[in-house]
């Protein structure tokens, strides 16, 4: 079902009516969203402005990834122009200074080094960058401020200081919503410099259109597998996706085929005509299994041992709800979520990892949800098994990040799926419009999430929890 208020949306006149008669509509702005595989460029020719607090360690960082990507660097400080000369000069993208105060150019992005920031006086530097510079930010843009992890600080005020940025990246991702920008902090941790370009490259491009308000964790534990690849990075790699005949899987399956997987489609039984389409289209194959069956992770590892000596990337996203408030619910559909959502997916990853299915550098991600961590009326079931996945991704970051494998989860909000369109109008209503986006996301916005973390680049990410949500109103 569509979203009426986004169809209208993209019709200018009709926005600007609204907007002149003072109408109480939230009318969202259309987002701007990556097409097809990933692309060397993806910034290319667009306007990129740069700042950072003194003593700041990841301008260089932000130079190589904003030349690679195609970028036209604005410095508001010379202080910064060494970090860019021999990469401007080889890339031809030269950057070029104005000064505050001076006339800003619209920006795609806005970029703050905040690595430099050592107490609670620094943070003045980040309001002095943003505070002129948030209006020149052009619709569908981004804002990503860069720090350090608050437990690694000298001081008290250290701390204090490196916790307000995620204050502020929060209440500023609400506050640009409406113009469908997004705004992030990625806390770098001191040693993990030469991983920051593949994320600070994500949360740049149009591919994390629907994600927002976001902290991520960039960190050495996981070995990285060499120089990052921009272009069809899952080239040779075999994916198994779960659930994948339909929604979310389905778009999952599409995109880590775009990018050179071969997908193994995964749906039970009853879907089987859908999950052969939907592997023919990608020229992918299938297995067909009940997630239920206590005996399908085992069935699982023969399979891709024997089809195709093993798997590089699992992406568990099958899930079921049975919804009823807790005086109500029967213990068949406590049984059921809990077995399906949260037991087939530690059973099936274990017996990857014990029978070394899962070979060495590969990506676990995890479907949870937003009412895994803020809670759902009439969801204690589901919301107790989407906890369960995080805490599950959580341990086996740390558990397997000596063998480079990558475990992180995904925490879909409002989705626009078969399923949200079966929940009454008015509830989907404001699950759409209790984001600052001000709309739900489609399946397209996960599936590129999940792509990116099936990605080499992102063992610098793992035990993380990523939200997609569209920097929604409830959940933390």
């Amino acid at each position: 079902m569509s979203d009426f208020l986004l169809e209208l949306s993209k019709n200018p006149n009709v926005r600007k009516a609204v907007q002149s008669l003072g109408l109480p509509l939230p009318m969202p702005q259309v987002l701007r969203r990556g097409r097809g595989a990933w692309s060397e460029r993806p910034l290319q020719d667009e306007t990129v402005i740069v700042g950072g607090a003194p003593g700041g360690g990841l301008t260089e960082a932000i130079a190589k990834t904003l030349t690679h990507a195609g970028a036209n660097p604005v410095l508001v400080d010379d202080v910064l122009l060494p970090a860019f000369g021999d990469l401007g000069e080889a890339y031809g993208r030269p950057a070029r200074v104005v000064p505050a105060g001076g006339t800003s150019p619209r920006a795609r992005a806005l970029v703050f080094d905040a690595t430099g920031v050592a107490d609670t006086a620094g943070l003045r530097r980040l309001y002095d960058f943003f505070h002129p510079l948030v209006r020149r930010l052009d619709r569908c843009g981004r804002m990503v401020v860069l720090g350090r992890p608050v437990d690694a600080a000298d001081s008290p005020e250290g701390a204090a200081a490196r916790a307000a940025l995620e204050g502020f990246v929060r209440t500023v991702a609400k506050e640009i919503g409406r113009m469908g920008s997004t705004a992030h902090l990625a806390r770098v941790e001191r040693g993990a410099k030469g991983r920051l370009e593949p994320v600070l490259r994500f949360l740049l491009s149009s591919r994390s259109a629907f994600v927002s308000g976001q902290p991520l964790d960039v960190t050495t534990a996981v070995r990285s597998p060499g120089e990052p690849v921009w272009t069809r990075p899952l080239e040779g790699k075999v994916a198994l996706v779960t659930g994948a005949a339909r929604g979310i899987g389905s778009a999952t399956a599409r995109r880590l085929a775009e990018e050179g997987a071969h997908v193994v489609v995964l749906d039970r039984p009853a879907d089987e005509a859908l999950a052969r389409q939907a592997a023919q289209t990608i020229g992918g194959s299938v297995l067909m299994a009940d997630m239920e069956d206590p005996a399908t992770p085992e069935r699982i590892a023969d399979h891709l041992l024997e089809a195709h000596g093993g798997v590089d990337i699992v992406v568990h996203n099958a899930g079921v709800t049975r919804d009823r408030t807790l005086g109500r619910l029967d213990e068949t559909a406590w049984d059921q979520a809990l077995s399906i959502n949260l037991a087939a997916v530690a059973a099936t990853t274990d017996v990857l990892v014990r029978r070394k299915v899962l070979r060495d550098d590969g990506r676990v991600v995890c479907l949870s949800s937003i009412a895994g961590i803020a809670g759902n009326v009439g969801q204690s079931n589901y919301a107790a098994s989407k906890a369960g996945i995080i805490g599950l991704v959580r341990h086996l970051g740390g558990r397997l990040a000596g063998r480079g494998i990558a475990v992180n989860a995904v925490a879909p909000g409002f989705i626009e799926t078969r399923m949200t369109a079966a929940v009454p109008m008015f509830i989907r209503e404001a699950g759409r419009r209790l984001s600052a986006l001000g709309q739900g996301g489609l399946p397209v916005d996960v599936a590129e999430v999940i792509t990116f973390l099936a990605s080499p680049g992102a063992a610098a990410l793992s035990g993380s929890v990523v939200r997609v949500c569209g920097g929604g109103f409830i959940g933390a």
